[in-house]
């Protein structure tokens, strides 16, 4: 069982605290991924160093590698990685849809061939529920298939009832207790009746928080924001609500003023290896030759080593000496930069000046500038 708090409200935007058996996750929050038991290009204090409370693992990577049984050997994902504070896993059913030629759907579950060894595996909602247990996740996440859009109505319709009985059959085989929590996950595309019937469901199995997955999967901002109009007021109130595998900073920061409270995504760690750095001013390409000879730090506004410490001409050359310390110090600035950003709009919500940071944001900040 998992305690959440509303601190603040301006509009839809939220201000809360998370309850965990591992600590407190304050919101609206980013979680940095941690894919198989590791930030890429980063030490896990490192990550802590920049304001993160909460890191995501994955189910089906850890399943594959090094193994749910042998993780749970060495005390749980927290102790085995080092990370003291709390974590939440997803369930693997994101992984399984990409694996489009090597799986198998079933009412029982996926049975797929590893993408290393070519093994056959089996992924059910207990399965998952088991392995997420194993990994000692604060935060579990209900097995679920997510369908790649655009995708039909009757096709997302099918995929979204039977991730609702995996709902169900998740709830029944998830072990409860004090400090951790099962996420239910909402499933229906960019279809408004299917968001609604998915949330109705989930609502009625009840959960220690509800996750909107099946977006940021190629319909694009617009009409990812279209669906969060909407989908979110379909959620309980005092229930943490959390976006699926979102994403840029704008997503992020149009997420939290509809309603959002906690998000992930590989792309602040991702584009730090390979060369993009997010700054107050937009994206930053540091292979860029324009860089070479710049004495400037790579944002005026960022207090991380990367900004302090170093020039953007050093850590131009870095990238083009294939040194791996340019990955490290982008990486690092990537997700101070997303955690910095979560921090300013908690303060602007204890504030009351939400509206004020989302209309200057809106103004100052583009995704696509790359420079």
């Amino acid at each position: 069982m998992l305690k959440y708090e509303i601190l603040s409200k301006q509009g839809k935007a939220r201000r809360g605290i998370l309850h965990t058996a591992h600590g407190d996750v304050n919101t609206p929050a980013f979680m940095p991924v941690g894919t198989v038991g590791t930030v890429k290009a980063m030490k896990p204090e490192t990550v802590a160093a920049t304001g993160a409370e909460i890191l995501l693992g994955n189910t089906y990577h850890l399943m594959l590698r090094p193994g749910a049984e042998r993780v749970a050997a060495f005390g749980g994902l927290h102790k085995f990685m080092n990370w003291p504070k709390p974590i939440l896993t997803d369930s693997g059913g994101f992984q399984v849809m990409s694996l489009a030629g090597l799986r198998k759907i079933t009412e029982e579950g996926v049975t797929f061939q590893s993408h290393l060894s070519g093994e056959k595996f089996f992924l059910s909602p207990e399965r998952s529920m088991e392995i997420q247990y194993l990994l000692d996740s604060n935060i579990t996440m209900a097995f679920d298939e997510c369908v790649k859009l655009p995708a039909p109505h009757k096709k997302v319709a099918e995929s979204m009832r039977r991730s609702m009985r995996w709902a169900k059959r998740s709830k029944d085989a998830f072990k409860d207790r004090e400090g951790y929590g099962l996420f239910g996950i909402m499933q229906g595309g960019v279809f408004q009746d299917l968001r609604e019937e998915s949330a109705k469901e989930l609502v009625k199995i009840g959960f220690d928080g509800y996750a909107i997955g099946g977006l940021a999967v190629g319909e694009g901002q617009e009409k990812m924001f279209e669906v969060l109009d909407y989908a979110p007021t379909y959620l309980p109130e005092d229930k943490p609500r959390y976006l699926m595998g979102v994403g840029r900073p704008s997503d992020i920061v149009g997420a939290v003023a509809r309603g959002v409270d906690m998000m992930d995504c590989v792309m602040p760690s991702r584009s730090g290896r390979t060369g993009q750095a997010f700054t107050s001013e937009g994206v930053l390409n540091i292979r860029n030759a324009c860089h070479q000879d710049s004495h400037e730090p790579l944002d005026k506004e960022c207090t991380c080593d990367a900004c302090t410490k170093y020039t953007r001409g050093y850590l131009h050359h870095l990238f083009h000496a294939g040194e791996i310390l340019g990955s490290m110090l982008l990486t690092e600035h990537n997700i101070h930069f997303y955690e910095n950003l979560m921090q300013q709009m908690r303060t602007a919500l204890e504030q009351g000046t939400f509206d004020q940071f989302y209309s200057n944001f809106k103004e100052k900040y583009k995704d696509e500038r790359k420079f």
